[in-house]
Formats: C-alpha cells, sequence, structure tokens
C-alpha cells in the first residue's frame, strides 16, 4: 500500500531506531525523509493562526511501500507453510509431556515455546488461558493499554501537495478537533499527496467524516475540503488490534512492566509486543526489541543465532 494512502498502522521510524534502519537495508525496504519545511498551523476557538516554523514534526523516515512491507519481507523468508494467515489462536495450555498445547479453530499445535507479538490486553481477552497464568500477570496483561488502541486515524488524498507552495509544512494542532494533530503524509517528492491526522476512537461517529472535511477546509482552505478520498482506521473497533474494553485501560506506565521481561509458564510463555519494550515503547524498534529479547531467550544459550537476526 502506497506510504501516502495508508493508514493501517505505523508511520514513521526516527534516528537512533537502529534495528529498523537495519531491517529496512537487509530487506531492501525503500524509505525517505518526512517532509519538515513550512509552518504549523493552530486551530483554536477563535480561529486558525500561522506559527512560523515546524513545531510538532521532527526528523524521520518513512516507508515508500508502506510500513507493511517490513512484514512481507520478514514473512517471505519463512519456509514454505510456516505462516498459518486467518488462524486466531483461541487457547493455550501446558502439556502433561512438557511444552505448550495451541488451539486454533481448525488444529491443535504442539510448542516448546509460544512467542505473544500482540498487545497483553488483547491476548487475554482473545486467548484462553485457564487457570494457567499467575494472578498478577494477568491483571497486569489485562490492565496494559494498547498502544494508540483508542485512536483513530484519517487519511485524506489530495490531488497535489498544495500547502507546500503555500509556506506550509502541512502540519497542524487544534485544540477544537475533531482531528488534534496532522502531518503532511505524501509520497517521496510530495506524490502522491495527503495530510493525516490523530482523532480520539469515541469521537468517531455519524457526521464525523464531515467535520473531518469542514476542518481541513478550515485549515487548508478549499482544496482541501475536497479530498479526493478520505480513509478512517478507527483501532478501537479492530478486533484484532484492541480488546472491547480498550478505552478503559489509561495506565500507560505499566507498559515495558518486570513482569513482561520474564517469560511465563515453565519458561515457555514469551511476550513479544511493542507495549512490553523497556525502550521505545509503540514504535517498530519497540516491537523489534521486545521480539529480539524473546528470541534471545528461546534460543539460549546459542544467542549467536540471534545477534545476526537484524543484520
Amino acid at each position: 500500500m502506497p506510504a501516502s494512502s495508508s493508514s493501517s498502522g505505523v508511520t514513521w521510524f526516527w534516528d537512533g531506531e537502529e534495528r529498523v534502519r537495519t531491517l529496512t537495508e537487509r530487506l531492501g525496504v525503500e524509505t525517505f525523509d518526512q517532509h519538515l519545511a513550512g509552518d504549523t498551523l493552530l486551530q483554536e476557538a477563535t480561529g486558525v493562526r500561522r506559527l512560523p516554523g515546524n513545531l510538532i514534526d521532527v526528523p524521520a523516515r518513512r516507508f515508500a511501500s508502506g510500513a507493511d512491507s517490513l512484514a512481507h519481507g520478514l514473512a517471505a523468508g519463512l519456509p514454505t507453510e510456516a505462516l498459518r494467515l486467518a488462524t486466531p489462536v483461541t487457547a493455550i495450555r501446558r502439556r502433561a509431556a512438557g511444552g505448550l498445547e495451541v488451539r486454533t479453530p481448525d488444529a491443535v499445535l504442539h510448542a516448546e515455546h509460544v512467542v505473544l507479538a500482540v498487545p497483553p490486553a488483547l491476548a487475554l481477552a482473545r486467548i484462553d488461558f485457564g487457570p494457567e497464568l499467575p494472578a498478577e500477570l494477568a491483571r497486569l496483561a489485562r490492565a496494559t493499554p494498547v498502544w494508540m488502541g483508542v485512536v483513530a486515524k484519517v487519511v485524506a488524498r489530495c490531488p497535489a501537495a498544495f500547502w507546500r507552495g503555500e509556506g506550509l509544512a502541512g502540519a497542524a494542532v487544534s485544540r477544537t478537533g475533531p482531528l488534534r494533530e496532522l502531518h503532511d503524509m505524501s509520497g517521496p517528492d510530495g506524490s502522491p499527496a495527503a495530510l493525516f491526522g490523530f482523532a480520539a476512537a469515541q469521537d468517531v461517529g455519524p457526521g464525523f467524516e464531515r467535520a473531518v472535511i469542514a476542518q481541513l477546509g478550515q485549515l487548508f482552505g478549499p482544496v482541501a475540503a475536497e479530498p479526493e478520498s478520505l480513509h478512517v482506521q478507527d483501532w478501537s473497533g479492530e478486533p484484532w488490534t484492541a480488546p472491547p474494553d480498550a478505552h478503559r485501560l489509561a495506565d500507560h506506565s505499566l507498559f515495558g512492566h518486570p513482569l513482561y521481561q520474564r517469560p511465563a509458564l515453565d519458561g515457555r510463555l514469551h511476550w513479544a509486543s511493542t507495549e512490553t519494550a523497556t525502550r521505545y515503547t509503540g514504535h517498530i524498534e519497540g516491537a523489534l526489541a521486545a521480539g529480539e529479547r524473546a528470541a534471545r531467550t528461546v534460543l539460549a544459550p546459542t544467542t549467536d543465532e540471534v545477534n545476526t537476526c537484524f543484520r
């Protein structure tokens, strides 16, 4: 999916996030610089003000073919039939013979180790662990927020990145909404052209798209009020992204909790979502770091294999 039109996930990665950078190079994923030049718009109840310079964006890299190009690249290197799509895990239990039993709607699998690369709260909502998990760990997992799990992302594709010609960065902050923060999401050299913004998922409902289009017109003028397309992604409504009660999860101090750093179920169940990372939580870098930690534990003591994982 083109970087300019995708609202399906991560938009950027930043300087210092070496795992992502190394992975893009290894997979041959093309990246480009986030557009920064221009002024910022501030929308208040009294109107719109133009502030000099880009006050909300920082230097970052974008994925020319969308962030899912990383997942596709990694999947292409897996053995044939190793990846089972549309096969949700419904239960995980200890086996009397050792290891873990993983149940899906169509099969029962046996594994020495299981790595959970989904948000802990989603895992507890969708997977039946029975009485297997320690009570403290289960409480923690149910209470840990899903990163961006209660956010809606909106992408407006435009005929051209006209705002750049007007000296604007495409960056805006709003105190009135519905979009609270906006950015330039155009492709390389501004084509295809797009603006995107974040809104509270609870604000998505009847009239939301009309309100977004009206806001774009107020901020960027009449051309922005007639986008070629408008895509709204409400992450709170995605059953494989957020649990039904995602809106009540608000304690972000639980990200990277020490309990996530230790495997459960006799050392066989490992946490590897970005919410469990001790650094770069919420970023691809955090997800890769969490996955690397899990891999090191699974493969120990043969950690030399993991050392080359992201080179």
